[in-house]
């Protein structure tokens, strides 16, 4: 049965912990794109209308929805580098879920309702973004975009939350 409980680590899941697991993806594109040399970023944190914007962060009414970085020319480019770039998410996901792991195994953190959740979305991101499909908007997972890179594709879809490595 649904309680009172319930709908507080549901406001705790969606509006904060998916929020999180959100934004360690993106600083996993935008890690590995710094590495190879990109000087030009931007992340997106929701959709809808614009909040507000500090430097080249932007916050959006729905922040707790999505996310999504724009990449400008990186200084080393190859399907290498940009396959790192567009797995980078993911990437810090599974490192986010270890970190975790780790943190409870040596008694540093209780296990709890937020480290469930924390793992559980960050599991579902992975899972999602690496996935080869197109979403419904027309843009391709990030697992599609590593697909087509490898195979020497050109794919003119651009990966739901990294965009281009050409602006």
């Amino acid at each position: 049965m649904f309680g009172i409980e319930d709908f507080y680590h549901f406001i705790q899941a969606f509006f904060v912990v998916f929020p999180i697991v959100t934004i360690l993806h993106l600083i996993g594109h935008l890690t590995f794109a710094y590495f190879f040399g990109c000087k030009k970023m931007k992340v997106v944190i929701g959709v809808g209308k614009k909040l507000f914007s500090v430097r080249n962060i932007e916050v959006r009414l729905y922040y707790f929805w999505h996310g999504s970085c724009s990449l400008g020319p990186l200084k080393y480019t190859n399907k290498y580098s940009q396959c790192l770039i567009l797995i980078g998410g993911s990437l810090f996901n599974l490192l986010g879920i270890l970190i975790v792991n780790i943190l409870i195994h040596e008694s540093i953190i209780n296990p709890s309702m937020l480290t469930y959740q924390f793992i559980y979305f960050s599991i579902y991101y992975v899972f999602f973004a690496l996935l080869p499909m197109d979403f419904p908007d027309g843009t391709a997972s990030d697992g599609k975009m590593i697909y087509s890179t490898l195979k020497g594709k050109e794919c003119k879809q651009t990966s739901q939350d990294c965009q281009s490595f050409t602006n």
